[in-house]
């Protein structure tokens, strides 16, 4: 079946969203790793308490119930093992948040995001893996990924990466490039499925499942928190992200990987920088580097879009 046609604006627009909220998210969960003084168990409750929202979702809604009978029947047939492992990326993305966030700030965080997400980003849309299939890497493309990359360096100037160690900045650069596969992953799995919430369910039960993993051995070295915060909006990472990524599952069949990467950094980088501006973490980029960053990668995005609508409007 055709799917429906999504207007340009629309697709993008909500691309844009989906930065922003990703920004919100790594702010609380950076917080709530900081108050508890384990970034671990700040994801598995970020993760769980979104895995809890989406399984009261699935058992309510008559289509993601049918939705889930269609995947229990396809694994290993139309649904390939694969796919059900993006919860892995976004497993990697909350803990990364939670260990870094707090000490590095939203900015900085999203420096090592977009370099990994629009790298792999044009990998993964060159080789076709995401639900639009092999989506040319033209110039526009191209240049606009490079644009992206000058807002990043633009990120790192001045001296607040002095006294962060380089793992802080690994970790979100690996998280970004899952961020691109997860986004592709995902959106091949809406396709096989229908249904954008089953498909975040199924992400969010392989990212717990790695997650209470990596906690139980995290907590047997080094032992559990000592106390819970009882602040409520420390705890509302999870619903965040469940909004977040099934917005992405919905979107990248009509973006492609990259298209929606970059736009998506438009809206965290924005974010970031008045979240960090607000609220300023211990090290961080400057303000005014930090804006011309997001500058710079909206032109970026603007480049990016505008030989994938001519591509649209003759396809039409």
């Amino acid at each position: 079946m055709t799917p429906t046609r999504l207007p340009a604006w629309l697709a993008i627009g909500g691309a844009v969203l989906v930065g922003v909220m990703t920004a919100v998210q790594a702010r609380i969960n950076g917080s709530l790793g900081l108050a508890l003084g384990d970034g671990f168990t700040a994801a598995v409750i970020s993760f769980g308490s979104g895995l809890v929202i989406l399984l009261v979702l699935a058992a309510v809604l008559p289509s993601a119930r049918a939705a889930v009978r269609r995947l229990v029947r396809g694994i290993g047939r139309q649904i390939p093992f694969w796919m059900l492992i993006g919860g892995l990326a976004g497993a990697l993305t909350v803990a990364t948040q939670g260990l870094t966030v707090a000490t590095i700030g939203v900015a900085l965080f999203t420096v090592g995001v977009v370099a990994g997400q629009t790298v792999n980003g044009l990998v993964l849309d060159r080789v076709g893996y995401g639900p639009a299939g092999v989506v040319a890497v033209t110039l526009g493309r191209v240049a606009g990924g490079l644009l992206v990359i000058v807002a990043v360096v633009l990120c790192l100037t001045g001296d607040g990466l002095a006294s962060v160690p380089w793992w802080m900045l690994l970790l979100p650069f690996l998280a970004g490039a899952g961020i691109a596969w997860q986004q592709a992953t995902n959106g091949r799995l809406r396709e096989a499925l229908g249904s954008p919430l089953v498909a975040t369910l199924v992400n969010f039960v392989g990212g717990t499942i790695a997650l209470v993993v990596a906690d139980i051995i995290h907590i047997a070295l080094v032992g559990a928190p000592e106390r819970f915060p009882t602040e409520p909006w420390l705890y509302v990472g999870g619903a965040i992200g469940v909004l977040y990524i099934f917005l992405s599952a919905s979107l990248v069949r009509y973006t492609g990987v990259l298209l929606l990467g970059l736009a998506s950094v438009v809206g965290l980088l924005a974010t970031s920088v008045l979240i960090d501006a607000l609220w300023p973490p211990l090290a961080g980029p400057p303000l005014g580097a930090a804006v011309a960053a997001v500058f710079v990668a909206l032109v970026g995005v603007v480049v990016a879009v505008v030989p994938w609508r001519a591509a649209l409007r003759r396809r039409t």
